[in-house]
C-alpha cells in the first residue's frame, strides 16, 4: 500500500501557538491554511487515492475535504490519529513544552499522554491499516502524528519524536507492506 501522510493546513491555533486536542474546540483553517490545502490538492490531483483517513479534530477533515474535491472518496474518521493529548488544550504550546522538558519522550502532564504513548496509539493504527485492501490512502493528521509515522515506518530512534518537524500540508509518502 502507498501511504500518503499529510499535516493539516494552518489554523488559528497554529498562529496563536496554542495546544488543541479537544475535537469540540473551535479551531479552524485560516485563509492561508485553506490555500495550503488547495496547493496540496493540486499536487495530489492525479494520485489514485482510494480512501482518506482523518482524526476527530475538525482541521483534518477541513483539509481533507479540500483535497477530496479531486477524488470523491470516503473520508473516514479514526480516533487513533488524534493529536497528542497534551493536557494543555487551549493553552500556550510553550507551557506544554516547559512541562515535559525534563523528559520529552516519557513525560506527561495534566492527565495527558507522553510522546511515546501517543506514538504507540499511532502504531496501532498503522498495524490496522496494514490489514486493509487499499492500494493508496491519504492520512490527514497532525505534526506529532506525522512524527510517529516517520519514526515507526523509517525505523528512526525515538528521539526523532521530539526533533522532526513537518510543515502545514507537507506530504510524506511511505510504502506500507501488508501483514503476513
Amino acid at each position: 500500500m502507498k501511504l500518503l501522510c499529510m499535516r493539516h493546513g494552518q489554523t488559528n491555533y497554529n498562529i496563536a501557538a496554542l495546544c488543541n486536542d479537544d475535537p469540540a474546540r473551535e479551531v479552524a483553517l485560516t485563509a492561508t491554511g485553506r490555500q495550503q490545502a488547495e496547493e496540496a490538492a493540486q499536487r495530489l490531483r492525479d494520485t489514485d487515492i482510494e480512501r482518506i483517513f482523518v482524526s476527530e479534530l475538525p482541521r483534518t477533515r477541513q483539509t481533507a475535504e479540500i483535497v477530496n474535491r479531486h477524488h470523491g472518496v470516503a473520508i473516514v474518521t479514526h480516533s487513533a490519529l488524534n493529536d497528542i493529548r497534551s493536557g494543555f488544550d487551549g493553552q500556550p504550546v510553550a507551557m506544554y513544552q516547559q512541562a515535559i522538558a525534563h523528559d520529552p519522550l516519557h513525560a506527561s502532564a495534566n492527565d495527558g499522554e507522553s510522546l511515546l504513548e501517543h506514538g504507540q496509539r499511532v502504531v496501532g493504527f498503522i498495524e490496522w491499516l496494514r490489514t486493509q485492501p487499499d492500494r493508496t490512502v491519504l492520512v490527514v493528521a497532525h505534526e506529532e502524528t506525522m512524527r510517529a509515522f516517520a519514526v515507526y515506518l523509517r525505523e528512526l530512534p525515538a528521539q526523532a519524536l521530539v526533533e522532526l518537524a513537518f510543515a502545514n500540508c507537507e506530504i510524506v509518502a511511505f510504502d506500507l507492506l501488508p501483514t503476513n
